[in-house]
């Protein structure tokens, strides 16, 4: 697992999230890897947006990394709020640049971003339901807030994988493009809002993340809770096993 940082052009740094063999999934030490990232660019002077992408062109990020330890003590939930930017209000805006498919985690942490173009090939979903595991990175708190009741609890309850096209009629994305032409509109984009006064733009996205991140913080114990109860059950430890041996989970 790989994160690349770079600046691309004046002011906008870019982020790439690069585990193609298993689909930019994020281990716990890619966690670590991206929360110091946003920490770091959060208080750089001459970082003023940022474009977050996926390697490759088949998946954004396909969430966690499933293969790896899911055990979720409290140490872990703050990491999850670090890395997927769950309930810390942050100054700089994030244009995120969706290659391929978005997912589980990756779809949670394109929650936390606010400018979401995508290629017309990426599908996005979380399927975390699938296999007995809690979507813990702040699915539940702000799909609802940011696409509605109706279609967040579809994404949630389903499971199921949607087309771009659909993603942009719900409002989960601003837009599709052709896959080529993704990241050179993000970059653009993110140009765009760097050319602008940061005092005023780090103003406006530092008020509305931080009520949003208000939110999600106030029900962080439950979400622990209820993370804790999932991950107890029969369910889980089938969902899992599911999951790793490629078949279908019996929930009898």
């Amino acid at each position: 697992m790989t994160l690349h940082v770079r600046e691309v052009t004046r002011h906008v740094a870019l982020i790439t999230i690069d585990n193609q063999p298993k689909r930019n999934a994020l281990s716990r030490g890619a966690m670590v890897e991206l929360a110091e990232a946003w920490e770091r660019l959060g208080a750089s002077q001459d970082c003023r947006c940022i474009v977050i992408t996926g390697a490759g062109d088949k998946a954004f990020c396909a969430g966690a990394d499933i293969g790896g330890d899911l055990s979720a003590p409290e140490e872990t939930a703050r990491l999850v709020d670090r890395s997927l930017l769950k309930a810390k209000a942050y100054p700089k805006p994030i244009v995120a640049a969706v290659n391929g498919d978005c997912a589980g985690g990756g779809l949670e942490l394109l929650l936390s971003t606010d400018i979401r173009l995508s290629a017309e090939h990426a599908r996005f979903g979380l399927p975390e339901v699938k296999w007995s595991i809690y979507p813990f990175g702040g699915a539940t708190v702000k799909l609802a807030q940011q696409i509605g009741y109706v279609h967040a609890m579809d994404l949630l309850l389903t499971g199921r994988l949607v087309t771009a096209e659909f993603a942009a009629r719900i409002g989960l994305i601003n837009q599709v493009l052709p896959a080529g032409d993704v990241l050179s509109a993000c970059i653009e984009t993110a140009s765009a809002i760097a050319a602008n006064s940061p005092s005023a733009v780090q103003a406006i996205k530092t008020q509305i993340s931080a009520g949003i991140a208000d939110h999600a913080a106030s029900r962080e114990a439950m979400e622990q809770q209820l993370g804790d109860r999932v991950r107890a059950s029969a369910y889980f430890t089938e969902g899992v096993a599911a999951f790793r041996e490629k078949r279908k989970p019996r929930y009898d």
